[in-house]
Order: structure tokens, then C-alpha cells, then sequence
């Protein structure tokens, strides 16, 4: 784990591609600023923020997950955050993946409002996810009576 977590930073740093195999379901918290592309720009130079540490983010810095769980389930704002890409075949996929071939050389325009409409889902997932997120913050900096917060119940409606 530890170990981990300095070869993170030492790749964020370097550049270097990393591969972090056989994940369970979930993901460890102190890599969250990395697969959330949680960039701090100062000027020219930017930054992720692991744990106390400020790391200069080089551009050719790249980080793969890896499992070997047949279907892992993952929390929505990792899956709206990450390209996930299944390997496993199945019958039905694999009809999937025939059937969408078909549709983009046959009706390309219908395969671009798919293509627009999984995008729009994967940000609203996003959204949702840093609502919620700013909610509880509010909600937990709150003080004094709550039904008095006009801003904190703006927020909620």
C-alpha cells in the first residue's frame, strides 16, 4: 500500500506510465486526486495534491487500474471519472459490440447521439457526484438553526 503510493508519486512526477493490478471493488482513497484529475494550476506548471504532498504533474503521466474480478462494481464517480474497458466476452457483448458496428456504418448519426448522450450521462454522474458532494459541505459547515440557512436551502431545492 505504501509502497503503492510512492510509486504514484514518483510516476506523476516522472511521467512514467503506471499500472496498479488485481483491484478489488474498490479504490484506494489517496490515489482519488489522480483518477479525479484533480489538477491545481499555478501559472505554467500544474499540480496534484496526494495526501500533504504537492506533486508536478509532468504531461506524459499516465495511470492504468487493472482487475481481474470478472464484473466489478464501482462507485458512480469512479466510473463517470475513468475509461473502464471490459475484456470479457460474452454472447451478449459481443451482439452489443456487432450491433453498434452496424448502426455507425449504417445510421452514423444515430451512433453520434449515443456516442453524445453516454458523454452527457458520465457528466451528469459528475455533477451529481460534486452536488452532492458541496450539499454535505454545507450542510456539515452549517450553523446555527438550518431552516434559517436561506442559502443552504436554495441549494437543496
Amino acid at each position: 500500500m505504501k509502497n503503492m503510493v510512492k510509486t504514484v508519486e514518483f510516476a506523476v512526477e516522472a511521467g512514467d506510465p503506471v499500472l496498479i493490478e488485481n483491484m478489488g471493488n474498490s479504490v484506494d482513497a489517496v490515489i482519488q486526486p489522480v483518477y479525479a484529475r484533480q489538477i491545481i494550476k499555478k501559472g505554467k506548471s500544474r499540480y496534484i495534491k496526494m495526501g500533504d504532498k504537492e506533486l508536478n504533474l509532468a504531461p506524459e503521466f499516465k495511470m492504468f487500474m487493472h482487475s481481474k474480478l470478472a464484473n466489478p462494481h464501482y462507485p458512480p464517480e469512479i466510473q463517470a471519472e475513468c475509461t473502464i474497458i471490459n475484456f470479457t466476452v460474452t454472447e451478449s457483448g459481443l451482439e452489443d459490440q456487432l450491433l453498434s458496428l452496424v448502426v455507425r456504418k449504417e445510421r452514423p448519426d444515430l451512433a453520434a447521439t449515443k456516442e453524445e448522450l453516454v458523454q452527457q450521462q458520465n457528466e451528469f454522474k459528475i455533477t451529481l457526484a460534486n452536488l452532492e458532494k458541496g450539499l454535505l459541505k454545507q450542510l456539515q459547515e452549517a450553523k446555527g438553526d438550518l431552516t434559517e440557512n436561506i442559502e443552504l436551502i436554495e441549494s437543496l431545492e
